[in-house]
């Protein structure tokens, strides 16, 4: 059984700072990359920051220069630091972890349940 378990969403003023976390727990043998993503009501659901296990980063162009992920492997977690919120940064931010279970012979992708960030105006 594996699984990721957010945490640190919650109700922030805009220009703002929040930081979520990420844990990964269960039968793991290897997680290559952790990420990040968000969805609004009424649309799909958009990256926001990856990062492999090796530390190479990717973010959405909406994020880049206020976003900052980074990860720990020692622990199998993963955070995001929000700085500058913005109005439109509120959205249910989802973890997302590639990862290889003990026993296993593939990767596979596993979802945390969600947590909500919301910033007001």
């Amino acid at each position: 059984q594996v699984q990721l378990v957010e945490s640190g969403g919650g109700l922030v003023q805009a220009g703002g700072s929040l930081r979520l976390s990420c844990a990964a727990s269960g039968s793991i043998r290897s997680i290559n990359s952790m990420g990040w993503y968000r969805q609004v009501p009424g649309k799909q659901r958009a990256l926001v920051a990856t990062i492999t296990s090796g530390g190479s980063t990717n973010y959405a162009d909406s994020v880049k220069g206020r976003f900052t992920i980074s990860r720990d492997n020692a622990k199998n977690t993963a955070y995001l630091q929000m700085n500058s919120l913005e109005f439109e940064d509120t959205a249910v931010y989802y973890c997302r972890a590639v990862l290889l279970r003990t026993g296993g012979m593939f990767y596979y992708e596993y979802w945390g349940q969600g947590t909500q960030v919301t910033v007001s105006s």
